[in-house]
């Protein structure tokens, strides 16, 4: 393990990052380059040979032997193509070489990943394209180059194209905006992201033992045990060696491939985890959660561990999710959503905030369904997870700012001024000055907002592409109406006091949790979506169709494309779930306890024979018994209603939710009835005090 001493020169080391295209580069192809990111100019074709022939000569300097355009199709995780830097040479010899066209362009299958019917199978032609915007990097012996994925035809096909598309578009609307204030300075306004991974660690051994855990991710079966998280001990609790060992492994991982890996400690549940990166622009930030989730799960096979990053591998604990956490900054280092100490810096952020407010009550069904998943089903509205209904937290102090402006009264905090944007000056913002609320679905936490819906094995491309579509259509609509004002400060005031007026709405600093306020949301108008298969209905409305297409996000073809793989994956994972439960039933469980029953009835038999009692072994073997064949019973029901599935996508939504879920309920229930009676010698496979105190 790497010294500490040693952290900035291992920090980036296996990334082709700017510091290396300085020493490696031209000077020309160099400021080419940095003009190709800044200003979005496509590269000339000898400069991006050059930067093959650097990145080629730098990789295999770090003992790369392969390359691969890596990308994220709509399966939520990436992929790959390895090829070889070998060419022949003749003579039974090589050279290697990497080419500009191999650089920049890769030809994968475009009709094996999900696509929605955008392409069909005898329409196989897909190109990986290179992103400039992310470097490189070299993992496993290999270069790999972060690419977007598109059909022949042109349409996305990954979640990185309509991220960049979202990225840029919100970059012009804003900085729009900027210029309205004065600001001629700033040449780009950037996302910023930072996505704080909540994730389990179990032995592998008794995971390999859950048919489960191995092919859905969560454990189908299982009693809680008679300790789980109540003593709230596991909370920043000592870390335990083995995992400690991990965490020490995993951070230096991540370090080699530029992963602002930060913060480590133990989440509230029994063995659960988290790993928080330091913010950093939204495209590198998207890019490096895919690469910490693969380097979660790889590191700790090292360790005889397994990580689970299923929002609800556990009934009974604390779910895992990953608190999104969003804001804009400039190129010069503002950051857009802190609060100033000068009447125009205030009026300014009032501006951005006002902008927000509007597009997440206004677009609270497009947010809504990017955070909708089977595992996340599980989760929202329990322990600490925000509930389906969108809402705004913004802190006591911002909370009192905004309804001063809304009422016209004065801000009650020693000033007796009634507050004019941009013309008094508006008390300073600390941060950090209100509570935290954990139930809240999106909190401002002093310079930021904090989605905190998303499920931990999400990319979190989806929730960023909304946010960043929304703040442009927002800033886009306020930049059209102030620009052709002949009364700036005016104008400007009036706006901000009738968005907020508008939209207030979606503010809530209350406890997400009692059912007061989901009678509170229906009353103030707010949509509440509580599963997936509520949700993805609504993926493709007008009014989100719309809001892409005019702001050049997708194509209405590619939103309905979305929709159509986003139900075609919920109902394959329900399908899949239904199935491995069926099999663990009729292959494991059923056989064991009826072997348990039959030796309890012939342990009763020879009691009697002696003239002993048998009251344990009759009153068990009774229950077991009973019980046994109600789980027969609803599990050939469960394989009855599974050959049943509708083949039309959207109806199957509903189908899944509302019969296989239910009959996989009522055999789970059943069997965790049979797990408490049934002799630990014979249950198949371990249970959760085992799965949840084996880290």
């Amino acid at each position: 393990m790497e010294a500490p001493n040693k952290l900035p020169e291992l920090f980036g080391s296996m990334v082709f990052n700017e510091d290396t295209m300085k020493d490696r580069l031209s000077t020309a192809s160099y400021e080419a380059w940095k003009k190709s990111v800044t200003d979005g100019t496509a590269l000339e074709l000898s400069t991006a040979n050059e930067i093959a022939e650097a990145m080629k000569q730098w990789a295999v300097s770090k003992g790369a032997t392969h390359f691969t355009h890596w990308f994220q199709p709509m399966t939520g995780v990436t992929a790959e193509k390895h090829d070889s830097f070998v060419e022949p040479a003749g003579g039974g010899k090589i050279i290697m070489e990497f080419s500009d066209k191999e650089l920049v362009k890769g030809e994968p299958d475009a009709s094996s990943f999900p696509n929605g019917g955008i392409r069909s199978t005898f329409e196989a032609r897909g190109y990986t394209a290179w992103d400039p915007n992310s470097f490189a990097f070299i993992k496993d012996n290999s270069l790999y180059i972060p690419t977007v994925f598109l059909s022949y035809g042109g349409q996305a096909l990954d979640k990185k194209t309509p991220l960049l598309r979202s990225i840029e578009k919100v970059n012009h609307e804003a900085l729009r905006i900027l210029r309205l204030f004065g600001d001629k300075t700033t040449k780009r306004v950037i996302p910023q992201v930072g996505a704080e991974q909540e994730y389990f660690l179990i032995d592998k051994n008794m995971y390999d033992q859950r048919e489960d855990l191995r092919l859905t991710g969560r454990t189908l079966f299982g009693n809680m045990p008679p300790r789980g998280q109540e003593l709230s001990d596991h909370y920043f609790g000592q870390l335990k060696p083995r995992v400690a060992n991990y965490m020490i492994d995993l951070d230096n991982e991540l370090w080699k491939v530029g992963v602002l890996s930060k913060t480590k400690h133990n989440e509230v549940a029994p063995a659960q985890h988290e790993m928080a990166p330091i913010y950093t622009d939204c495209n590198a930030a998207c890019d490096q959660n895919q690469l910490a989730m693969e380097l979660m799960k790889k590191v700790a096979l090292r360790h005889d561990l397994v990580c689970l990053i299923h929002e609800k591998p556990f009934l009974g604990v604390n779910g895992s999710g990953k608190h999104n956490n969003w804001s804009l900054g400039t190129d010069t280092g503002k950051n857009l959503f802190k609060p100033g100490s000068t009447p125009s810096q205030n009026a300014q952020f009032l501006l951005f905030l006002a902008a927000f407010i509007k597009g997440i009550d206004e677009y609270q069904n497009t947010l809504r369904c990017t955070v909708a998943s089977a595992g996340n089903d599980h989760r929202l509205g329990a322990q600490e997870a925000p509930p389906a209904v969108i809402s705004i937290f913004l802190g006591d102090e911002l909370e009192r700012v905004v309804r001063s402006i809304i009422d016209g009264t004065a801000y009650k905090d020693g000033s007796k001024k009634t507050l004019k944007i941009g013309i008094d000056s508006l008390p300073q913002i600390r941060q950090d000055t209100t509570d935290r609320n954990r139930t809240s679905p999106m909190a401002f936490t002093g310079n930021k907002f904090e989605f905190r819906m998303l499920g931990s094995a999400q990319s979190v491309s989806g929730p960023n592409i909304a946010l960043n579509t929304i703040m442009a259509e927002e800033l886009r609509a306020f930049a059209d109406k102030l620009e052709s004002s002949k009364n700036f400060q005016s104008d400007m005031q009036k706006l901000i006091k009738k968005t907020l007026t508008e939209h207030q709405r979606i503010i809530f600093d209350g406890n997400g949790y009692e059912d007061s306020w989901l009678e509170e949301a229906e009353r103030r108008g707010l949509s509440n979506l509580p599963s997936t298969a509520d949700a993805l209905p609504h993926y493709d409305d007008q009014e989100n169709i719309d809001l892409y297409v005019r702001n050049g996000i997708y194509t209405e073809e590619e939103m309905h494309a979305r929709r159509a793989i986003h139900e075609e994956i919920y109902n394959a994972q329900i399908s899949i779930e239904a199935r491995t439960m069926s099999d663990m039933l009729r292959r494991s469980i059923l056989p064991a306890v009826s072997d348990f029953a039959s030796d309890l009835a012939a342990r009763a038999a020879a009691k009697e024979a002696v003239g002993f009692a048998n009251g344990y072994e009759k009153t068990v073997g009774s229950k077991v018994a009973q019980l046994t064949d109600k789980l027969q019973s609803l599990n050939n029901k469960l394989e009855s209603d599974l050959a049943k599935v509708p083949s039309d996508s959207t109806k199957a939504l509903d189908y899944s939710r509302n019969v296989l879920m239910k009959d996989m309920m009522k055999a789970r229930e059943v069997a965790d009835k049979l797990e408490e009676l049934t002799d630990s010698d014979y249950w198949p496979f371990p249970v959760y005090s085992d799965l949840l105190f084996s880290e």
